[in-house]
């Protein structure tokens, strides 16, 4: 059973990388060996989602606090624009590859990414991981009472699974230290954030030592999918790598965020042509 919930507060070789600068903390554990692509300076890692699941049982076998970023186009274009989130991105343990566009652009590099590792699909199944080794999840985020219903979905679904904290509370500074007091009073293994990027990043990066968590990954959208507040793409969709499209459709209000997709095209494109880099 969900053993806490709390009220919410409110609501490389082949062509040159496509590379640029960004200052930051170095990650502490980001794996030496683990193969990873820069696209238009930010890392992404060459992983899948058996890779990430391997990974995230390392992190919480050492103990220190990680932080997990989901990287996709729109990630990289606010990294451009934004020198604290590309800082953030910079000293992340891992930044998993979740845009179909970053495979395209690995490709156009002469690199491989080897799978897409979305949030939406990572969240249950670090879920089922999770009740099977014995795990502690908090679901931090959302709109009040998203997080308590994603966790009574995943308990349900993946019995034995020990989420000990849900909390929508919100990124703001003022905040943050009655989250970290829950936070640390429930001892989580895994936190998940879902205030959507940058402002969850950005939030996981500030109060990273703070929280002491050992895996800390932000997850956008990804309860309010589980929790159906929205839909997410159906299956054809997503197999069609047409995602982006259906939320276009059915959120017009994404659309100036949208223009990134074609921008990172762009820049990707153009940078490979030259073979000069941004």
């Amino acid at each position: 059973m969900v053993a806490a919930h709390s009220a919410s507060a409110n609501g490389q070789t082949g062509r040159p990388e496509i590379s640029g600068q960004a200052e930051g903390h170095a990650s502490q554990s980001h794996p030496s060996h683990l193969a990873a692509v820069r696209i238009l300076g930010v890392r992404v890692d060459a992983l899948t989602y058996d890779d990430l699941l391997a990974h995230i049982g390392e992190f919480i076998a050492a103990g220190t606090p990680h932080q997990i970023a989901t990287v996709n186009p729109e990630f990289v274009m606010e990294a451009r624009r934004n020198s604290k989130f590309a800082a953030v991105l910079a000293g992340a343990d891992l930044c998993i590859p979740d845009g179909v566009g970053l495979l395209w652009a690995a490709r156009r590099l002469g690199r491989s990414l080897p799978q897409r590792v979305t949030g939406s699909d990572g969240v249950p199944l670090i879920a089922r991981a999770a009740a099977a080794q014995g795990w502690r999840l908090y679901l931090l985020g959302a709109a009040p009472g998203v997080a308590e219903r994603t966790a009574e979905i995943l308990v349900e679904r993946f019995p034995g699974l020990r989420v000990v904290g849900t909390y929508a509370g919100s990124p703001a500074d003022a905040d943050a230290p009655d989250i970290i007091r829950r936070v640390r009073q429930a001892q989580p293994d895994i936190l998940f954030v879902a205030y959507g990027a940058p402002r969850q990043d950005l939030w996981i990066a500030r109060y990273h030592d703070a929280l002491g968590v050992p895996v800390m990954m932000g997850v956008g959208g990804s309860f309010d999918f589980i929790a159906g507040v929205q839909r997410r793409a159906p299956r054809w969709a997503q197999r069609l790598n047409l995602e982006w499209l259906y939320r276009l459709i059915t959120q017009p209000w994404r659309w100036r965020r949208q223009l990134d997709l074609p921008r990172f095209a762009w820049a990707v494109w153009r940078g490979t042509r030259s073979g000069t880099g941004d």
